[in-house]
């Protein structure tokens, strides 16, 4: 009677496990076709349209709203802010007159300064499909000692700062690994949405397919943030016959929050007197802009070429 009574409750049991197999196999299934058919959107789907400019720092303004903002570097006659401003205002402008089809837009155009938040915000609202924030670097003081001198026979030191300004040349930027989860919240926010589109159906970011295409742009925008990076590198020494120090990843909150490849541009080092010179001529930041828009040719020709392929 008892073993009745077992087989009687095991028959629907099987029959709902049977079934839950089979709808999550098909519910599987599916999974893995939607995110077959958006991962081939990602690799073939690439198109240059917009280039975000970001003019590192300026000058915040009175009562401005919360946020992080930075005063940016000086040399010994000019700024950061106003240095980095002019060489964006100029590649805005050649990028629309050289690099058909493409526009670009600036986080900022005067010399008020935007927080970190709001620029990343500009990128991402405006679809960027390359971030390039312009910069200047400085060193830091050394603190060196110096003998002042002798006490009961003993030397006497003091410490004393002393202006570096041993930098020289352009250096580039990318986001650092220890920062992927802002980097995965942004691509969610920006990019997963737009595909979801597809098949008219909203995505959960918790869904097992987002996670799956987050993780493939994240690899794509990190791989073509080296690419640009290089080849601007590339143009500065190639062409210009300038320093550069190459790559290095650095956490930078506006690089890690735009769900874009993303490179910061140091383009020289402003406490350094023969760069400063350079930094401010008219000859130096037309040849930072040129290097810039030639690397962005090159970028999208290598990038629209292989997606086509």
């Amino acid at each position: 009677m008892k073993n009745k009574l077992l087989n009687r409750l095991k028959r629907p049991f099987f029959a709902s496990l049977t079934l839950l197999i089979c709808s999550s196999f098909f519910s599987f299934k599916a999974a893995i076709a939607k995110t077959n058919n958006l991962n081939d959107t990602i690799t073939n789907s690439f198109k240059l349209r917009t280039v975000i400019i970001d003019a590192g720092h300026g000058v915040k303004p009175d009562n401005a709203p919360p946020g992080h903002y930075s005063r940016g570097a000086s040399g010994s006659f000019s700024s950061e802010r106003n240095v980095t401003l002019a060489i964006a205002l100029k590649l805005q402008k050649a990028i629309e007159k050289d690099v058909e089809g493409v526009k670009a837009v600036l986080t900022r155009t005067t010399e008020e300064d935007v927080s970190f938040e709001r620029r990343a915000q500009i990128a991402n609202q405006n679809k960027g499909n390359l971030f390039i924030s312009i910069h200047c670097n400085s060193l830091p003081d050394r603190v060196v000692r110096e003998r002042v001198g002798t006490r009961r026979g003993k030397p006497v030191y003091r410490s004393a700062r002393v202006a570096d300004r041993s930098g020289k040349g352009a250096l580039m930027l990318v986001y650092g690994l220890h920062r992927s989860r802002e980097e995965q919240n942004a691509i969610k926010n920006n990019q997963i949405e737009g595909d979801a589109g597809l098949d008219g159906d909203a995505l959960d970011p918790n869904d097992p397919v987002v996670i799956i295409l987050t993780d493939a742009y994240m690899r794509k925008f990190r791989k073509q943030s080296v690419k640009m990076a290089n080849l601007i590198s590339d143009e500065i020494v190639q062409t210009d016959g300038r320093r550069s120090e190459g790559l290095r990843e650095q956490g930078i909150y506006v690089l890690c929050h735009s769900a874009m490849p993303s490179v910061l541009v140091e383009t020289g080092y402003i406490n350094n007197p023969d760069d400063e010179e350079y930094l401010n001529s008219e000859t130096g930041q037309n040849e930072i802009v040129n290097s810039i828009v030639r690397a962005i040719l090159k970028y999208r020709n290598q990038i629209e070429q292989t997606t086509v392929n």
